[in-house]
């Protein structure tokens, strides 16, 4: 813990959980860091969306699922409240937590722009160095968990009405930054994109904001399935 001890600011975080129980747990979890405060939580959609603007965190930890008990069919609302969030404050880095392993929550949650998705059995340490990454800008999401998603995107050849071709979302991109896109759906990291492409790590970032602005998506792990899915079309068309 000494380790992330410092003079800097410490890393806010705000904590939506219908579950009290749940919510004290990880308030003690992560205010037992040095680094970390817990600025405020909530216990529903609502209550969410009013206080985060006003807390200025860093970091939601948001749970996937809301008000199930009480039959308001609030199954995956916490997703809509990342979306929500992410719209107001593109900043803001969205952790979510669920108790289901469920590939179709996942999925959404890359969707609205979520920078991890983590089951709640996980442990407390993991928990902690899950918020400390996201913080940072990565994603907690790693390469098999993002091809599971991508598996669910396999779709028919051709678009349906009002739908781009995946090879037109590409047009728009720089054959330099199709390049790093490819990478990125590999699941490599800025210095390891770089190191294969002999550039600067600062050029890498900033293609990468490039990428994200044309393709209109918010961060890489959008990207990355995307990427995915030209490549599985490709892949189908080359073996037809």
């Amino acid at each position: 813990m000494d380790q992330y001890a410092s003079t800097a600011p410490p890393l806010r975080v705000f904590i939506l959980d219908d579950h009290e129980v749940v919510r004290r747990g990880l308030r003690d979890l992560l205010e037992a860091e040095q680094d970390i405060e817990v600025v405020g939580e909530a216990a529903n959609a609502r209550e969410a969306l009013a206080r985060v603007p006003a807390t200025r965190p860093h970091v939601a930890v948001l749970d996937v699922r809301l008000g199930e008990r009480a039959g308001d069919g609030g199954d995956h609302e916490g997703i809509e409240v990342c979306r929500e969030l992410r719209a107001r404050m593109p900043g803001l880095a969205c952790l979510m937590l669920t108790s289901f392993d469920d590939d179709e929550a996942l999925f959404d949650a890359i969707m609205a722009g979520a920078a991890g998705y983590a089951l709640k059995q996980i442990n407390g340490s993991e928990l902690v160095t899950a918020v400390r990454t996201v913080a940072t800008g990565a994603s907690t999401l790693d390469p098999g968990t993002t091809s599971r998603v991508m598996a669910r995107l396999r779709g028919p050849e051709k678009p349906g009405p009002g739908e781009a071709a995946p090879g037109s979302e590409l047009d728009r991109l720089s054959p330099r930054e199709r390049q790093i896109l490819d990478l990125i759906g590999e699941g490599l990291t800025n210095r390891q994109i770089a190191d294969r492409l002999g550039l600067a790590e600062k050029t890498v970032k900033n293609r990468i904001s490039s990428i994200l602005a044309k393709l209109g998506v918010g961060r890489r792990v959008q990207a990355a399935v995307i990427a995915g899915r030209v490549r599985q079309q490709r892949g189908r068309r080359g073996s037809a």
